[in-house]
């Protein structure tokens, strides 16, 4: 059994060791697979931490059992089978466990892939061209075999039907074509080190079952895969259940052995995380992640917890905070102005907030890489950061060259300090109170925006104080709380002036940084670039990030966007958690070797298995 005393301890060694594995993985070449001929594996610097011929992943059990099921919460409502394109809410589960791709990640590594699909993956040194293998064993699980044009057509239709996320990358590829029997090629027509990775990640389809069928809107048709799960019940918008496919191609793989462990995995679906800890409570789940630390502390104790048939495991992790928190939508003109937005994070009045919903245990998010050694550095850019930089720093925000720092307040609930700064701001971008205490422009429109939030959102709480902090300001905002399918639909539009925004970031950040803040976002639907940003420093350093060949190069460029996003002042950001609190069945164990990514998505529930002691 792992209990949350082995985590606490296993916790401070994780962290400690995490820089180490990072910075042993600095050599400019991998010495396999970039230029040297087929290899097993693919890091995006280095070379990958696993021989040939190893036996396992660090944090599989090799020898943990198989069976039993485990029940799982999501919030809100599902309404498509459909994972890969932007048309309706997908399930959970298919693109994880039915689908596979030709290289599996390590949890264990910043960012490096071996091969599942694909028995071998060869690029060139400058990484200009991929080529991957087929195992000649790979099957659907209609039996039918993986092939060549499977791959060829899933890319091809992924790239121009698919989400916004396929199609960028997409964009970059010159041709795929067939090299022989059970290997394909793809050259890409611009310089970028990361795409060899991401062909890897593609997940693929199987061609046969989706002709006839419009791609980019079918939504109900269960996918055929290849991967250790298949879809065994579905009823839709409450749950989906997949069972484990006994008859799996690659249950005997090195890499797979001691994964998917648990026969059948089920999702069920809450109107609001309150109703899902109460089904938590009440033993209809068997996980729950707990992302309040007083709630941790204090609410269970209810008879499961109290009688042991439920363990809370804190499970550490390596990785960057991310952000969340607030986000300003620089679409709207009310927040296009950097004082503005400046002047509403010096109001939110951090410290009480936190003291008040989380007991101060949490601290604050410091950037979008904090925690990590991604992270920008304190004070004035130097070195590398700094060379990056200068050609941008004429249209550079204050802060970014000089150093910028989220301000503090005494934690006091009027944090008088922070709200005269932020008048003084307004006031200087045009903004004053009228006799009346109404904030408002010189054309006398009254500093009005709309909060956007989801059902049973933490946020709730956190805007509730917020906005009676804007008050004192003149501002009187509207928060309007809807479902998860509008609030799903309104981010989707960028229907929203401010919103509740997390994106998770990793030790490996790359493509999908355009995704996240590219300037094509800013009119195309669905990308996670919510604040709407469009700053060409921000993707000179995405671009910088993915032509480095060493890790100090790459972290001088993540640094540096790291910095252009800080001080763009565009999302107010709360707390992050150094650890996952996890809650859940004992009869659910995880191996002893916490990986690098520690409660991530291939990890949980991946590695764990399902075992009632004796």
């Amino acid at each position: 059994m792992v209990g949350s005393v082995f985590f606490r301890s296993l916790g401070l060694l994780a962290l400690a060791v995490s820089p180490i594995l990072w910075a042993g993985n600095t050599q400019a070449e991998p010495a396999q697979g970039i230029g040297s001929g087929p290899a097993h594996g693919l890091a995006m610097y280095g070379t990958p931490a696993l021989p040939a011929g190893f036996t396992h992943l660090p944090y599989a059990n090799p020898n943990a059992p198989k069976g039993g099921g485990l029940r799982m919460g999501e919030s809100g409502r599902f309404d498509s089978l459909n994972p890969w394109v932007l048309a309706g809410r997908p399930a959970q589960g298919i693109g994880a466990y039915v689908v596979e791709t030709l290289m599996l990640r390590s949890y264990d590594e910043p960012f490096t892939l071996y091969g599942l699909l694909a028995e071998s993956v060869e690029t060139d040194p400058a990484r200009r061209w991929v080529e991957f293998t087929l195992r000649p064993e790979a099957r659907f699980s209609d039996g039918a075999p993986v092939t060549v044009e499977d791959v060829i057509w899933s890319y091809e239709t992924l790239g121009t039907q698919g989400s916004p996320r396929y199609q960028n990358a997409w964009a970059k590829v010159e041709t795929i074509e067939q090299t022989g029997p059970r290997s394909l090629r793809i050259t890409f027509s611009e310089q970028n080190r990361e795409l060899a990775l991401i062909m890897g990640m593609r997940p693929v389809l199987q061609k046969a079952q989706w002709q006839g069928h419009d791609f980019a809107t079918e939504t109900q048709m269960v996918p055929v895969g290849s991967g250790p799960y298949v879809v065994a019940s579905v009823d839709l918008g409450r749950s989906i259940t997949l069972k484990r496919n006994p008859d799996w191609w690659a249950r005997d793989l090195p890499l797979t052995q001691g994964l998917q462990n648990i026969d059948t995995l089920r999702w069920d679906y809450f109107g609001d995380p309150n109703a899902m800890f109460e089904a938590f409570k009440a033993g209809n789940l068997d996980l729950y992640r707990e992302g309040n630390p007083v709630k941790w502390a204090q609410d269970y104790t209810f008879p499961a917890v109290t009688e042991g048939r439920v363990v809370q495991s804190e499970i550490p992790r390596a990785t960057p905070s991310g952000m969340k928190g607030l986000v300003m939508n620089t679409r709207k003109p009310i927040f296009t102005d950097w004082r503005v937005r400046e002047a509403l994070i010096r109001a939110f009045n951090f410290e009480f907030i936190n003291a008040t919903l989380t007991g101060g245990v949490e601290p604050r998010i410091s950037s979008y890489f904090g925690n990590s050694t991604l992270a920008m550095q304190p004070g004035p850019v130097t070195g590398k950061v700094a060379a990056l930089l200068k050609p941008f720093e004429g249209e550079l925000l204050p802060g970014v060259v000089e150093g910028y720092t989220f301000p503090t307040s005494d934690g006091s609930l009027s944090n008088r300090r922070n709200a005269r700064a932020a008048l003084k701001l307004l006031a200087e971008a045009g903004w004053t109170a009228d006799a009346d205490g109404v904030l408002k422009n010189a054309e006398g429109t009254p500093f009005r925006f709309e909060i956007v939030l989801p059902q049973g959102s933490e946020a709730q709480s956190i805007v509730h104080i917020y906005v009676e902090a804007l008050r004192v300001l003149g501002i009187f905002p509207t928060v309007t709380v809807v479902d998860d399918a509008q609030f799903q639909a309104r981010k989707t539009a960028y229907d929203f002036d401010m919103t509740w925004f997390w994106v998770a970031t990793s030790l490996s950040p790359g493509n999908e940084q355009y995704f996240y803040w590219g300037a094509q976002g800013v009119t195309e639907p669905g990308s996670r670039n919510l604040m709407g940003m469009n700053v060409p420093a921000a993707e000179a350093m995405i671009e910088a990030m993915l032509a480095a060949r060493t890790t100090e190069d790459f972290t001088a460029a993540v640094r540096a966007l790291d910095r252009v996003l800080t001080a763009g002042r565009y999302v107010i950001p709360v707390w992050f958690s150094p650890v996952a609190r996890v809650a859940h069945s004992r009869s659910l164990h995880t191996p002893a070797q916490i990986p690098l990514y520690g409660d991530w998505p291939g990890v949980t529930p991946d590695a764990w298995w399902n075992e009632a002691e004796p």
